[in-house]
Formats: structure tokens, C-alpha cells, sequence
């Protein structure tokens, strides 16, 4: 059905209460200076920074680099299982705000081995927290553990080995980090030892690098999705084999406008995406860092693209046909996000 008859003026009010799932959120970005700072109190961790202000001061970045330099130092306040929880119920308290029925979280495990954690630490306090989000928040959550693309192979196979007890509490596989110089060929066997143990596959790429990485992590990686993916614009038969062939993209459209992969949101390819057929999404990434959940980015993208109503039910429809939900649940989600359509249309 076409929506265009919404009034524009609702617009912002009908992005803010439709249903939707977020697909591309690493939960270590979710976590607020305040938490980083209780949490730091609570185990004892000298901060960088003097104080919540001079912390969220420090947020302007240069580029995905220079993010990530400053997101590893936040990851020192997490100790403990319970540390884990909280900051995922925190995110999943924030998600249920936005009118999130589902989400699929990133996370590593290799930043927090690094710092002397068990696997198991990390896993199970997010299980946890994904376990009681329906009852606590009216949200479903599954965990997607994605590999750190700065580290080798042989480090990613031994993260997957060290998870492997505790198979049952993630659903898929993933490709993080520094993207450009770690091309998704890196990650080919790894990948293909993951398929196998049955985990879903997606990756990172063409965020900062090119076309030739979303090609590689769909040729060789044969991931089902791709997280952000806005690099495809610049290949027209690219973007016509992922509509054609139905992979989703988990765009982040802040994120990209903080990372400084566009200049600007009016500059932005998302609806030339959704125009050309592809299955894209809008998802919020690292939003404590970039100042953004997803109602935010959807509001903010929408006031700068010249976007409608039809284009906002294509996304969040396209959120849970992306999702890893069971069949009977996505039917259950887009059935809600009808009927909160048909009380805002006039035909």
C-alpha cells in the first residue's frame, strides 16, 4: 500500500511509533558515559577522562579509526557478567523507548579477552539480559558475535572455538573493526568452519572501503546480510544484484554522518537505495558515541532526504524481513506495524 497521503507533519511522530527491529547495534556503543563512569566506580577502573562532560566532549571523530580509539578505552569499565546485563538492559530499556520489538546485537570477545576476561563473562551476561528483555521490556534479542577484521584469522578461530560451549546463546556470526587493509577474503575459512556449525553470517563492508569488499563478503564469505553497505552506490550493477537478489543492508545513517562517510545527511544514498529496490534498514550502530538511537536515526535521515511515509513502512518492514526472527513472530511484528499505519492513514 502507498502512504504517500500521510500527513507530512505526522511524519516524525508516525517514525517515532511504528514498530521496527534494529539489526546493526554493537552493544559496547550503547554504553553511556554515565554507566562507563558508574561502572568504573563499581570496579575500581581510573578513567581517562575527569567526568561525564569532558567524556561526551571527546566524542568527534575523524574517521572509523579514530572512533574506535576512544570505544576500546570505554570497554576497560566492563569486569563482570553483571556488568554485561546492566549495560545491555540499559540499551534494551532504550530499544523498547523506540518501539524496537526486535533486536540482533553485536558483540566481540576478543577486546574483552584481551583485558584478561573469560569468553564466558561476556557471553553470559548478555544472555542473560536477552533472556529477560520480553518479559522486562517487550523486546526479543539474539546475540550476533562478530570477529574483530585488525586481528588474524587464527585469532578469529580461536575466538570461535572459545564460544563454542555456549553455541545455543548466539545465532550468528559477524565482521568488525577497522575495515579498510582487512578485506572479508581474511576471513574465508573461518567463515566457512561458521556456516557449518550452522551460525548465520553477516559482515561489515563497504562502509569506509569499496564495492570490492560487499562483492567479497557475499562471494566469499557468502554472508545473508550486509552491514552498512552504503559504498555500493558507486557500483549501479552492485546495487542491482542486491535487489535482485534480496540482501538486506543495515544502514547507519548517523553513524555515517559522524564517521564522516557523508558530509551530510541530505547527501546520503539511503533512499536511492530503497528507490533501486534494495532491502535496505536504518539501525543505530554506536549510539552513545554518535548521539543517536534509531528513532533518531530515522527522524534526523527523514527531515534531510526527501523521504515519505511509503519509504518508512518500507524500512521497518524490512527490518524484521531481515531479521533472523522465527517466521511466526515476523508475521506477528509486520501485523503490528499495519495496524499502526492504518491509524495514521487517510486515504
Amino acid at each position: 500500500m502507498l502512504y504517500r497521503t500521510i500527513d507530512p507533519e505526522r511524519l516524525p511522530e508516525l517514525l517515532c511509533k511504528m514498530p521496527k527491529a534494529e539489526l546493526h547495534m554493537h552493544i559496547e556503543g550503547s554504553l553511556e558515559p554515565e554507566l562507563m563512569f558508574a561502572l568504573a566506580r563499581r570496579n575500581g577502573v581510573a578513567m581517562k577522562y575527569p567526568s561525564v562532560e569532558a567524556l561526551r566532549g571527546a566524542y568527534e571523530f575523524d574517521n572509523l579509526q579514530s572512533f574506535l580509539d576512544i570505544y576500546h578505552e570505554g570497554t576497560l569499565v566492563l569486569k563482570t557478567e553483571q556488568d554485561f546485563y546492566d549495560m545491555t538492559c540499559a540499551y534494551l530499556e532504550r530499544a523498547k523507548a523506540d518501539n524496537v520489538l526486535h533486536t540482533e546485537i553485536f558483540f566481540d570477545t576478543q577486546t574483552h579477552i584481551g583485558h584478561g576476561l573469560a569468553a564466558k563473562v561476556v557471553v553470559d551476561g548478555l544472555y542473560r539480559a536477552c533472556q529477560d528483555a520480553p518479559a522486562k521490556y517487550g523486546v526479543t534479542a539474539s546475540l550476533i558475535l562478530c570477529f574483530l577484521r585488525h586481528l588474524s584469522e587464527q585469532e578469529a578461530f580461536a575466538c570461535l572455538e572459545e564460544v563454542m560451549p555456549m553455541r545455543e546463546k548466539i545465532v550468528g556470526i559477524g565482521l568488525a573493526s577497522s575495515e579498510a587493509g582487512h578485506p572479508p577474503e581474511k576471513f574465508a575459512r573461518v567463515f566457512a568452519r561458521a556456516k557449518e556449525l550452522g551460525f548465520r553470517l553477516v559482515a561489515h563492508a563497504g562502509e569506509e572501503a569499496g564495492p570490492e569488499y560487499i562483492y567479497s563478503a557475499l562471494d566469499v564469505l557468502h554472508v545473508e546480510r550486509i552491514d552498512h553497505g552504503v559504498q555500493a552506490i558507486r557500483d549501479p550493477e552492485l546495487v542491482r544484484r542486491l535487489a535482485r537478489e534480496s540482501v538486506p543492508l543495515t544502514v547507519c545513517p548517523i553513524s555515517n554522518l559522524k564517521l564522516k562517510v557523508v558530509h551530510r545527511l541530505q547527501d546520503h544514498c539511503l533512499g536511492a537505495l530503497l528507490d533501486a529496490g534494495v532491502c535496505a534498514t536504518v539501525n543505530s550502530d554506536d549510539p552513545a558515541y554518535f548521539g543517536g538511537y534509531i528513532n533518531e536515526n530515522y527522524t534526523q535521515t527523514f527531515a534531510a532526504l526527501p523521504l515519505n511515509a511509503t519509504h518508512a513502512y518500507q524500512l521497518a518492514r524490512n527490518s524484521f524481513q531481515a531479521s533472523f526472527m522465527e517466521e511466526a513472530q515476523r508475521k506477528q511484528c509486520i501485523e503490528r506495524l499495519d495496524k499502526v499505519f492504518e491509524t495514521f492513514y487517510r486515504p
